[in-house]
């Protein structure tokens, strides 16, 4: 399956990570996609931008050596309840948000609570999709992950780096997978970059497609036009939160 999106990338701006976005983007090129997404984590990472650097990503250019640069974050998810570190303020004026859980910022919880919070994330006007959900770290029931997923029209997130940093996460991501393949659940594809050259390298999810027979309709990442009707589709409601703020 053939994958032209990254829409899980970092920056200097995160803290722990090393390229800037124009790197990202002439390295993005290079390796045949035509959009990232510029996600770099909330003010909560230690280490990371305050919340200056997401008010000002209007500064970026819409493209960057011919590829799509999609302005987001990747806001922290602070406690079971679904709150994060950035506003939905502010988040509601980003392209794509995506929300995740580190167990440096908050300890990790039962299943039931885990799942709960992930669930009130997705529920969030202004959040586009959960990232690498299928972490053992924070473990979650996956059905009903992906349920929500379905009845608020998110995306799940498939993350590259899972594969290798976050130990026992290939069991989960199949699950995931499968359950989004089950329930018509779309997917999105993230390297979770932290150097530029890692960057539409997605060995591991492809494989993973592959070995489940995923329908390409409900891979986001396969297509621009896909991810731009996404984002359009998804334009509405962080308008309502905008307008209320």
């Amino acid at each position: 399956m053939n994958l032209v999106v990254d829409t899980h990338t970092h920056t200097l701006a995160s803290g722990h990570a090393y390229s800037t976005v124009i790197e990202n983007a002439r390295e993005a090129g290079m390796n045949g996609m035509e959009a990232i997404a510029m996600t770099d984590h909330g003010p909560a990472m230690p280490g990371a931008s305050s919340l200056l650097h997401f008010w000002n990503l209007k500064a970026i250019p819409e493209r960057i050596y011919g590829v799509r640069v999609i302005k987001g974050a990747e806001a922290n998810i602070l406690d079971y309840s679904g709150r994060l570190d950035i506003p939905e303020g502010l988040l509601s004026r980003m392209e794509f948000v995506i929300a995740s859980y580190h167990d440096n910022i908050m300890k990790p919880g039962t299943i039931e609570e885990n799942t709960e919070g992930m669930i009130r994330v997705l529920r969030n006007p202004c959040v586009d999709a959960v990232a690498h959900p299928g972490n053992p770290v924070f473990q979650v029931d996956i059905e009903r992950v992906v349920r929500a997923a379905a009845e608020y029209g998110k995306l799940i997130e498939i993350n590259n780096n899972s594969f290798r940093i976050r130990k026992g996460s290939e069991t989960n991501c199949i699950g995931f997978v499968e359950q989004c393949k089950k329930q018509g659940v779309r997917i999105t594809c993230g390297t979770d970059s932290h150097i530029c050259f890692d960057i539409g390298r997605f060995d591991n999810i492809r494989r993973i497609l592959d070995e489940t027979d995923m329908p390409e309709e409900l891979v986001l990442c396969t297509s621009l036009d896909k991810v731009d009707a996404f984002l359009k589709e998804r334009k509405p409601s962080k308008m309502s939160v905008s307008e209320v703020e």
